[in-house]
Order: structure tokens, then sequence, then C-alpha cells
């Protein structure tokens, strides 16, 4: 048996009457549903009204004559077109918000305010930790905010280029042109991750021209190592009274040290120097029998430096009024301190970059290879 499928919107039934053409309605006359398929059926088809819209019904009888003359009757029960009525009711809600629009009865939302207002993390673009999928756009979000001084010494390093070091640091002299002395700075990028043990990496370097910046140096100890800490040239020293006085909020000092005896007093101060880098720690030579050792090499200019949690080491180096030379041989230690500090965890290749720059100015890639390769002129 043949099968057939009626469009959706007709729903016809046949009938023996006795009818007219002429009693059609004209609306109907001028409807022509498209045909969604060709084969008939024996069957009546049988199609139950929709629930939610009600469908209109007309009752139509035709005459129709055969080729032999005779004539035969047929009743035709046509339903409305449920599409039709569709059509013009979405029409006449359309219409309706629009109108609601026009007339300024839609709902605008509120400005958020305070935190709400804050662009979320996804949308924030970081300088100092620059993720992959902002490289591109973070010329148009920091050049609206960079001054024209830094705009025009952007323009006398070439971008993406790898220096070798006496052109870096001639570079790096050339842009520091702010009223104030700034500092010089080096940024190596490793490829270690800090989370695990064996690839953490903190040390300290004794830069031989110092830092130019004036330390203050505070002493924890008692007893004999009272006075010696105090004729070594200690800013600061005292025993429990300097403690009780650090948890009221005393932080005018800029390096702690203390004696062995003292750790499990300061180990109270964990909270209160931990986040501040304060915390005396063997490994960075803040805890240390040989105190008047330790306080000079701090006044010279040694330097502690710890690998973040990005496994980038960030150590300042020098003032930018020092001389090229000076500033070489700073930047030359502190760069065979952190390779003889490679923690033994690190695998492949342990440098990845390097850069070097001034407190305000733009940084200045340089040369990895060279940069290890390189040594000193015999006059140096």
């Amino acid at each position: 048996m043949a099968t057939c499928t009626a469009p959706s919107s007709l729903m016809l039934t046949y009938a023996a009457s006795s009818v007219h053409h002429q009693d059609l309605i004209p609306s109907l006359l001028s409807f022509k549903p498209k045909p969604l398929s060709t084969t008939f059926s024996l069957y009546p088809l049988v199609l139950k009204p929709r629930e939610r819209r009600p469908n209109r019904w007309a009752n139509v009888n035709f005459h129709r004559r055969d080729q032999s003359g005779g004539s035969y009757h047929t009743r035709v029960v046509v339903a409305a077109l449920a599409a039709e009525a569709e059509v013009a009711e979405a029409v006449e809600e359309k219409e309706g918000v629009e109108g609601a629009a026009e007339s300024g009865t839609v709902s605008v939302p509120k400005p958020k305010k305070g935190k709400a207002a804050l662009l979320l993390k996804r949308d924030r673009v970081y300088v100092t930790a620059l993720r992959f999928r902002f490289r591109k756009l973070l010329p148009i979000y920091t050049n609206r905010r960079r001054s024209k001084r830094f705009l025009e010494i952007q323009k006398l390093r070439e971008n993406k280029k790898e220096y070798d070091l006496n052109s870096a640091i001639s570079l790096i002299k050339e842009m520091a042109s702010t009223k104030f002395v700034e500092t010089v700075e080096a940024h190596f990028r490793l490829n270690i991750d800090p989370k695990y043990n064996d690839q953490q990496l903190r040390a300290t370097v004794n830069l031989p021209k110092g830092t130019g910046q004036t330390v203050k140096v505070a002493v924890l100890t008692q007893g004999e190592k009272f006075d010696e800490a105090k004729n070594a040239g200690a800013d600061l020293v005292g025993g429990e009274d300097l403690i009780e006085q650090i948890k009221g909020g005393f932080m005018e000092f800029d390096k702690l040290i203390a004696s062995p005896d003292m750790m499990p007093k300061v180990a109270s101060l964990g909270k209160i120097l931990g986040p501040r880098g304060l915390m005396p720690n063997p490994k960075a030579g803040t805890v240390t029998p040989n105190i008047p050792q330790a306080i000079a090499e701090f006044k010279q200019g040694k330097v502690e430096y710890r690998a973040d949690k990005t496994g980038i080491v960030h150590l300042p180096f020098g003032k930018a009024d020092f001389s090229e030379e000076d500033l070489l041989i700073n930047l030359l230690a502190a760069i065979k301190s952190v390779e003889a500090n490679k923690p033994p965890g690190a695998k492949g290749v342990y440098w990845k970059s390097a850069h070097i720059c001034s407190s305000m100015g733009p940084s200045i890639r340089l040369h990895i290879r060279e940069m290890l390769e390189y040594k000193l002129p015999s006059k140096v």
C-alpha cells in the first residue's frame, strides 16, 4: 500500500455530498499549498487539532463531473492554515516588543559599581606575566597608558632583537631619562617549576660594585654578640625588645639578621616578616653565627634573589648613574651566581630568556649564548 504525507496545515476528508463550486470562500481559492510528497494514500488522513491554538474549520462543497457525463458529489472539510495563524501571531508579538522599546517601557540594566564593575581576570592584561593570547593585544592596551617619554625612548631599541651585553648596557643608560636615578634590573626566565622542591632557586650574590643603595640592617641577637653587632655597623641591635617592636608594626629596616640561638623566638614573626621577604633564612645568609661578616656583606652590596612561581628571577644589579664597566661587572656576577646555583631538578635548556631594563624604561632582550660565554677584558 502506498503512503503519502499531506501538508500539515490542511486536513481533508472525502465523503459523498452535493455542493457547487461557487460556494467556496475566495480566500481558500487563492491558497495554493506546496505539496510535500507526490504519493497518495488509500486511507483517509485524520489529524487532531492542537490544544494550544484551536484550528478554524470551514465546510466546503463542490460539484465535479466525470468524462462519461455522470456527476458525483464530494464533501470537503478544510481546516484553516495553522501556519498562517502562527505567522500572524508572531508578527503581532514582534510589533508589540518594538512598540514597547520605542515607548521606553523596556527595563534598562543598572550600571555596576565597586568590584562588580572591574574586569574579569580573563579580560585583564598582565604586563609582567604576559600570557600568549594577550601578546597581540598588548600594544593596544599599553600604549594608551604610556607617557610620551616612554614612547620616544622605546623607539631607540628594535623589538624582538637580541643584543650583546655592551650594546644593551649602553642602551639602558641612554634610556634612563627620568628626574631621579633609576635602578637597573635583570630578569631571567629559567626552565624550572618552583612547585617542586628540587627545582626551587634561592640564593645570594655579592655585587662587586655594590647596589648604589643605602641598606639599613637590623640584628636580633643576645649575649656577647650584642656588642659585636654594634661594632660591625648594624643600624639596629636588639633581642626580645626588638621582637616586640616588630610585632607592634615597627619595620624601619631593609635586612634582618639573626643568630641561630634567636630563631625559636623569631618564629613567632613569620606571619609578619614572611610576606615582606624579611624573615631570616640560612639560604639567604641572614641566619649566621658570624654576624659581623654578614653585616659587612649586605652593606657592601650582597643581594638576595629567588625564582617566583613562574620560574623568573628578578634581580637589581646597580643604578643608572653607574659606569658601563661597573654595570657590566655586576651583571656578570649575577649571571654566574644564577648559573652556579642551578637546581638539581632542572632538566633540558636551563636559560629560556634574559632581559635587562631600568625601573622606568622598556626591556632589552639579551643574546643568551653570548651572555654565558662573555669574558671581561683584561683591562677591566
